[in-house]
């Protein structure tokens, strides 16, 4: 583990969500630099889509809005893009402990909250919450300050969920960048592991998981036939 990144060992941030998914799915993608689409990804791009816009900022009731702010960490080794950052007024209270960051051509200090969009609805495994929070550490680490909380808005529901980003989130997301970057600096896919998962996956084509599940390492394959003649 590294202390700290370059800019060159900066991975993309989604890929934590596809880690956690399947880590066949994302060595196939950030390794192996395959993808296909299907349904599921079609509608999240289409979703994206009518948040990306980097040169945009509005400003309502106080709160100001950021879209497709660029972000990075070095001491994760990550860099992405937050598809929003709301920017909130910091309460006196807040004002007074310091806690909050300036912003230009603006007077007073703000608190910072990233809202992630996905497709789909709330999933049973923390894979949208652990991508939300590693954008928040990220943005802790650029405008030094705290982010307790951040959102996530499900397309399927059209409701906006408030995610506590915790110590078991941080850890998850620290240890998931740990072990991305060891597998990108092995070059390491790891076989086929068959779930439920698999019927909606993009890459289910190239990966082909019902003919990998079974597959005999060459190196066995070969010592076998040696071994039989």
């Amino acid at each position: 583990m590294k202390s700290e990144y370059t800019s060159d060992d900066l991975l993309p941030l989604s890929g934590i969500q596809h880690f956690l998914f399947c880590r066949r799915q994302w060595a196939l993608i950030y390794i192996e630099t395959q993808w296909q689409d299907n349904l599921y990804t079609i509608e999240g791009h289409i979703l994206h889509e009518r948040v990306d816009d980097p040169f945009f900022t509005d400003t309502r009731k106080g709160v100001i809005t950021a879209r497709s702010l660029p972000i990075a960490s070095y001491r994760l080794g990550l860099s992405g893009i937050c598809d929003v950052v709301e920017f909130t007024p910091a309460l006196p209270s807040c004002s007074a402990r310091g806690e909050g960051v300036k912003l230009p051509n603006h007077t007073g200090l703000y608190l910072a909250a990233p809202v992630e969009y996905k497709r789909g609805r709330p999933k049973r495994e923390p894979v949208d919450e652990a991508q939300l929070c590693a954008q928040a550490m990220c943005l802790e680490e650029m405008l030094s300050m705290d982010i307790p909380l951040g959102y996530l808005y499900y397309g399927q529901t059209r409701h906006r969920e408030q995610v506590e980003l915790t110590s078991e989130l941080r850890k998850l997301v620290k240890d998931m960048s740990i072990e991305m970057h060891a597998y990108f600096d092995r070059g390491y896919t790891p076989r086929v592991r068959i779930s439920k998962a698999c019927r909606s996956c993009s890459l289910a084509d190239i990966c082909l998981p019902g003919l990998q599940e079974n597959a005999v390492p060459a190196s066995k394959y070969i010592k076998d036939q040696i071994e039989n003649t």
